[in-house]
C-alpha cells in the first residue's frame, strides 16, 4: 500500500461516479432556488461588511473651554420683526441683549410668505448724541430729569425712552408729552404695523457652555438695576399673540444618530394674548468618532414643554414669549464608527453557502426518495 492509499483514506468527500448519478427536474429547481438565496443573503452579508458598526459608551464629561453653539429658527406669524427680541443669559450672569448680530430676522405676511430678504441686525453702540445751539435749546422737549447735560433735549418719544435706559430708569410713556401726542396721531398705523406681519427669526450664536436661557419675547429689551425688561408700550402684553413654529432647533452639528433635533417642525398655538411657553431642555454632550475624518463635537437633549397665561386677570408673573431654558448633563456620549472584522465576514459567507446547500441537500434527498418510494407503489398496484 503506498502512501497515496493510505491518504485516500482519509477523504471526507467520497465520489460517484456519473453513470450512478441521477439528475431530476426537481433538482434542478431546488438548485436554482438554493443559488438565489445565497446570492441575496451574500449580498446583504456584504453590505453589513461595508457597513461602519456604531458603538457607543457614556463618560463624565471633563472637556474644557468649549462654546456652546446653538442654532435655531423660529417662525411668529402674529408680530412684526421691529416688536421681536432675542436675548440670552447664561448661567454666570452673562447677558447679551440684542444679540441680533449673529442672527438674522424676515419680514413675513400673515400667509407666511417673506416680504423682504433677510437683514441681520447689528449691535451698535448708543449713538452720541448731538448737542444743540443755544438758539435751538429752547425747542428741544423735557427729557424729565434724564438729561445728561443741560443742552441735551428730548424731541421724540423714543429720545426720551432712550435717555430714561441710559439711566436704567424703567419709562412710563403716559407722562410724557412727546409719547402722548405720538401716540395720539399714529397709534392705528403702529398697531397695523406691529400685527399685520410675521417674523421668521434664525441663525446661529455662540455661548459659554454652562447652563442658560434664551429667549423670544415682543418688546424692547433693556436692563433696570440687573433687571431683565422688555417694553411693549404703547400696547399692552396680551396683545401679543405668541404662536409659532420652529422649524429647527439644536446645539450643535447633526450627525445622524440620537436625538440632536427632536423640536424640529413643532407648532404651537395661542388661542389668546399673553401667553409664555416654556421649554425645559436638558443637553447631553454627545462626541462622533467616524471612521473617516474628525471628531465631531456635538450635543443630544431632551425637552419639557409647559405654557402659561400672564395676562393681568391670570394672577400669574411672567411675560408673553418664547422661554428656553437649557442646562448640561455632566456626562457626555461618544458613538464611535468601527468595520466588521473580514473574518466575521468570512465565516458568515461560510455559513451561509454550506448551510444553505446542506438544507437543500436534504430537502432534495426526502423529496427523491418519497417520490421513488410512491412510484414503486404505483407500479405494484399497492397505492390507493
Amino acid at each position: 500500500m503506498t502512501v497515496l492509499d493510505s491518504l485516500r483514506r482519509f477523504d471526507a468527500y467520497p465520489k460517484i461516479d456519473k453513470e450512478f448519478s441521477i439528475r431530476t427536474v426537481g433538482g434542478a429547481t431546488l438548485t436554482f432556488i438554493s443559488g438565489t438565496i445565497i446570492i441575496v443573503l451574500i449580498y446583504s452579508e456584504l453590505i453589513a461588511y461595508l457597513t461602519p458598526v456604531v458603538t457607543d459608551e457614556l463618560f463624565v464629561d471633563s472637556t474644557r473651554g468649549q462654546k456652546l453653539k446653538i442654532n435655531l429658527d423660529f417662525y411668529i406669524p402674529r408680530i412684526s420683526c421691529d416688536y421681536v427680541s432675542l436675548d440670552a443669559q447664561d448661567a454666570t450672569g452673562e447677558q447679551h441683549l440684542h444679540i441680533e448680530h449673529t442672527i438674522y430676522k424676515r419680514r413675513m405676511d400673515l400667509k407666511g410668505n417673506p416680504i423682504e430678504e433677510a437683514k441681520k441686525e447689528d449691535i451698535s453702540a448708543p449713538k452720541p448724541r448731538l448737542e444743540k445751539k443755544e438758539e435751538e435749546v429752547k425747542k428741544c422737549g423735557s427729557c424729565y430729569g434724564a438729561e445728561k447735560n443741560s443742552t441735551h433735549c428730548c424731541e421724540t418719544c423714543q429720545d426720551v425712552i432712550d435717555a430714561y435706559r441710559e439711566k436704567q430708569w424703567n419709562p412710563n410713556l403716559d407722562d410724557f408729552e412727546q409719547c402722548q401726542n405720538e401716540v395720539l396721531l399714529g397709534k392705528k398705523s403702529l398697531e397695523s404695523k406691529a400685527f399685520s406681519e410675521g417674523c421668521q427669526i434664525y441663525g446661529s450664536m455662540q455661548v459659554n457652555r454652562v447652563g442658560g436661557s434664551f429667549h423670544i419675547a415682543p418688546g424692547k429689551s433693556f436692563s433696570i438695576s440687573h433687571i431683565h425688561v422688555h417694553d411693549v408700550q404703547p400696547f399692552s402684553s396680551s396683545r401679543f399673540n405668541t404662536s409659532h413654529r420652529i422649524n429647527t432647533l439644536s446645539f450643535g452639528e447633526e450627525f445622524g444618530y440620537g436625538q440632536t433635533r427632536p423640536l424640529d417642525f413643532t407648532e404651537e398655538t395661542a388661542h389668546e394674548g399673553a401667553i409664555m411657553f416654556q421649554y425645559y431642555i436638558k443637553i447631553v454632550p454627545t462626541e462622533f468618532v467616524p471612521l473617516n475624518g474628525p471628531t465631531l463635537h456635538t450635543n443630544q437633549f431632551s425637552v419639557t414643554k409647559h405654557q402659561k397665561s400672564v395676562s393681568v386677570m391670570s394672577g400669574e408673573s411672567g411675560m408673553p414669549g418664547i422661554f428656553v431654558n437649557y442646562e448640561l448633563s455632566p456626562l457626555m456620549v461618544r458613538f464611535t464608527e468601527k468595520r466588521n472584522s473580514f473574518s466575521h465576514f468570512a465565516t458568515n459567507l461560510c455559513a451561509i453557502i454550506g448551510g444553505i446547500f446542506t438544507v437543500a441537500g436534504i430537502i432534495d434527498s426526502l423529496l427523491f426518495t418519497s417520490i421513488h418510494a410512491l412510484k414503486r407503489k404505483i407500479e405494484l398496484g399497492k397505492f390507493s
